[in-house]
């Protein structure tokens, strides 16, 4: 739909083209000057017989009408200035708006455009902190909670680039992701320098997308990282004008990643078997498709509770019990601080994600139920290890759905009675009188804390880097 003001400055330029003023269109369309002028400064819509009207009295068609591109670089400047002024940045300020008269210069008008977008560039910058970053990731963890984590349209997206690439089954190979990539004109192209801030390039210029040369063994990151890259351009994203934005768009590349390398059709399919045979495990479904563990667990709660009628939970947690990623629709309580933001949290200890790191053994799956508040679940969780150090990584069930999965007969047992941090937070009194004023740690401190958030046009790149890279790569046009 044509955005009003748009629409009105199309209107006015017609009719300033066709020397007409506004009681003079008015009175050919049996309308007064008066609700004409409402119309062409965008306060008012026009009815559809009047727009016909207004087409055939200026000589153009509706079509031309509804353009939604400004009918002149004046116009589009005048536009900029209105959206602008009527933004929350200029309103904070309790200044009256300037509106451009004839008589205003383009010059003038370029200038004051140019100093609003950048007073508005400041407010957003300042907003852009850890605080509303953390804002930002707990608003989408709770819209995606109440859509059950699940994107359907990008579940069709996928399957639509793999039906055209003639894909029939099995674990996607690198050859079928160059061959999507090159259905939209992209070459993948593997580097050793890329900029140290960035996982993927994708130069638009030339149709390149570089990748790292090695990643993840077995090569599921750089499949991942050449499906995400695809993702942003098959989405239509542009640069993020925030974090709620920027973090909207990591999901939906991550999404379509995953549900290309995991189609939904042969993934439900496969899942629904497994189901009736009461043998679900997120290690199978792993090896099925050729993916890595947290793919698998994380693209089990896509289609879960769609598609299985099943209610879940995701835990990533660090080794030192920190909570890095988290998606649960059944009620397990997972820790979160006063804003409701749950990335950072320590989790229970008494919980299988931080169990399992007691374990000798930690290359199979380990089973465990948790008592908790909010009633009993079942966890599998499987211990990894990355840059930062080890990880684990659960999906698990409410009690009554365990009875559908590989390793529900577990006799492993917790109690955990978190948040009351006389669970697991708090020192035994014994011990805490034992060692209180008697002992000395030197505590470590990560090394994001102080660190302020990174500059740039995308969130945590370093564009002088980029474009150094960007250049030095560019082949010969």
């Amino acid at each position: 739909m044509v955005d009003a003001a748009v629409l009105g400055h199309r209107i006015r330029h017609f009719r300033t083209s066709a020397e007409l003023t506004l009681d003079g269109l008015g009175e050919r369309i049996g309308l007064a000057g008066s609700q004409l002028s409402l119309i062409e400064n965008g306060h008012r819509e026009p009815k559809l017989s009047h727009l016909q009207a207004i087409a055939e009295v200026l000589g153009v068609t509706s079509a031309q009408l509804l353009d939604p591109e400004p009918p002149s670089e004046r116009s589009r400047m005048e536009l900029d200035l209105q959206r602008l002024q009527e933004g929350a940045s200029y309103k904070r300020l309790g200044l009256p708006a300037v509106r451009p008269t004839r008589s205003m210069s383009d010059d003038h008008l370029r200038a004051l455009v140019g100093l609003h977008r950048e007073l508005d560039r400041r407010a957003r910058e300042a907003i852009a902190t850890p605080e509303q970053a953390r804002r930002d990731a707990t608003a989408i963890r709770h819209r995606m909670r109440q859509q059950s984590n699940a994107l359907p349209e990008i579940d069709e997206l996928a399957e639509e680039q793999l039906r055209a690439v003639g894909y029939d089954g099995g674990s996607l190979t690198h050859r079928t992701v160059s061959e999507i990539a090159a259905r939209l004109g992209f070459e993948l192209v593997y580097v050793t320098d890329l900029p140290h801030s960035t996982r993927s390039v994708t130069d638009l210029e030339t149709g390149r997308i570089y990748l790292p040369p090695a990643s993840i063994p077995g090569g599921h990151g750089l499949r991942s990282m050449a499906l995400q890259a695809i993702a942003h351009r098959l989405l239509g994203h542009h640069e993020p004008r925030g974090y709620a934005e920027f973090l909207q768009q990591r999901l939906e590349i991550n999404y379509f990643a995953a549900a290309t390398l995991m189609p939904r059709s042969r993934a439900v399919d496969y899942l629904k078997r497994a189901k009736k045979e009461r043998n679900l495990a997120v290690e199978d479904f792993r090896d099925a498709f050729g993916v890595t563990h947290e793919t698998a667990a994380m693209r089990f709660t896509n289609l879960a509770t769609t598609h299985l009628d099943l209610r879940v939970h995701f835990l990533r947690v660090q080794e030192d019990g920190a909570l890095s990623r988290v998606y649960e629709n059944d009620g397990i309580p997972v820790p979160v601080d006063a804003s409701g933001h749950a990335e950072g949290q320590l989790v229970c200890r008494k919980f299988a994600a931080r169990s399992a790191f007691e374990r000798t053994s930690r290359t199979t799956e380990f089973y465990q139920y948790t008592d908790t508040p909010a009633g009993t679940y079942w966890c599998s969780t499987q211990i990894g290890a990355g840059h930062d150090g080890e990880f684990s990584i659960s999906f698990g069930v409410p009690f009554d759905d365990a009875k559908f999965f590989r390793g529900s007969q577990t006799a492993f047992r917790q109690v955990s009675t978190c948040p009351d941090e006389r669970c697991c937070a708090r020192p035994d009194d014994a011990l805490a009188g034992r060692w209180r004023h008697k002992s000395w740690a030197s505590a470590r401190m990560h090394q994001h804390t102080l660190a302020p958030l990174p500059r740039g046009t995308y969130p945590g790149v370093d564009d002088a880097e980029l474009y150094e890279f960007l250049e030095r790569h560019a082949p010969e046009l």
